[in-house]
């Protein structure tokens, strides 16, 4: 398999893997302003994306070079606990992406991604930090840089929640709904790395206490998506945040355009994984997931510059706004000086 195995191509990973989570609800945003496409049907295709994207990652890079076991190799070898704690982390991650896909939906990429991401950014440093320590080995960083980063991207979600709780019932008719979707996509998806993570090989990635390699758990992640998509994406369809209730005959009567832009959202998250594992030994868990994690900070430049959701809004909201974007900046950075 390929891995990366120096420290600054490895943040290059991270980098690319932040553009890419910050980046797929585009593709949500478009079939939404293009078809009208609820995002229940759009989800369908996001996860089809999804598996697709890991299946071939797996069969490609997984097994190609010659560093450690091929994904095929590894299937023959693994053990059922470490696939539990990948299968785990899609249930977990899926659960939490509907939510953050609802609030998208509801409230704009520039509040669903701040709130929803910003919290899940937090809690899974919290977590990813644990398994170090849990595991028995020292953080390899200057933890008061990285908890005074913690920090600031607090105040920057709070201050998020204020700029949009500010806006015109006209501009939203449900900021509380939007909000409280955004907080449970956070609370679920800060899980989702650091089970991956546990279900992999010591070697490859520190916190690692299983068998797996990074593409094989890649792969047992989207199943876990692949497997629960049909259950909680049947739930939001029968009782929609938005709009009126849809039907997989509505789903089935979609362009192929449209079916497209949503397989298309899948890759590009997919993508953003897979690279961002690729390098996830070289910089530690912690540091991966933080800096992959800083995904809001590119969602909030497409949601306010490109789809322009605060376009009407008071001169008080946007400058809480340009507060906001300064802050997850400055706990960027204070993160990624942290390693």
């Amino acid at each position: 398999m390929i891995l990366i195995n120096n420290y600054i191509l490895a943040i290059l990973c991270c980098v690319v893997c932040c553009v890419c989570w910050g980046s797929w609800a585009n593709t949500q945003k478009m079939v939404a302003t293009d078809n009208k496409w609820s995002f229940e049907l759009f989800y369908w295709d996001l996860t089809i994306g999804l598996f697709l994207t890991a299946s071939l990652a797996a069969l490609t890079l997984g097994s190609m070079g010659n560093e450690g076991r091929t994904f095929l190799q590894d299937l023959e070898v693994f053990d059922w606990k470490s696939i539990k704690y990948a299968f785990l982390g899609g249930v977990v991650w899926n659960f939490g992406n509907i939510f953050l896909t609802a609030a998208i939906s509801v409230a704009g990429m520039s509040v669903g991604f701040p709130i929803g991401g910003g919290l899940a950014w937090i809690g899974g440093i919290i977590f990813n930090y644990l398994l170090i320590v849990f595991a028995g080995q020292m953080y390899p960083g200057n933890q008061v840089l990285l908890w005074l980063g913690v920090i600031v991207i607090i105040i920057a979600i709070f201050i998020c929640g204020k700029a949009y709780a500010k806006l015109p019932t006209s501009k939203t008719n449900t900021p509380k709904m939007g909000i409280l979707l955004a907080i449970i996509a956070g609370i679920a998806i800060m899980f989702f790395y650091g089970l991956v993570v546990k279900s992999l090989d010591p070697f490859y990635v520190a916190g690692g206490s299983g068998t797996l390699t990074p593409y094989t758990g890649i792969f047992c992640f989207a199943v876990g998506i692949l497997v629960t998509t049909p259950i909680f994406n049947s739930i939001a369809m029968r009782n929609p945040v938005k709009g009126e209730k849809v039907t997989m005959k509505e789903y089935f009567a979609g362009s192929v355009r449209t079916h497209f832009i949503g397989i298309l959202g899948g890759f590009i998250w997919m993508g953003g994984m897979v690279v961002s594992f690729m390098g996830a030994g070289a910089a530690n868990p912690a540091i991966s997931y933080a800096l992959s994690n800083a995904a809001p900070v590119v969602a909030m430049v497409w949601g306010v510059f490109v789809w322009k959701e605060f376009k009407e809004a008071p001169s008080e909201i946007n400058k809480l706004i340009a507060a906001m974007f300064l802050l997850f900046i400055a706990g960027l950075i204070l993160i990624t000086l942290s390693n």
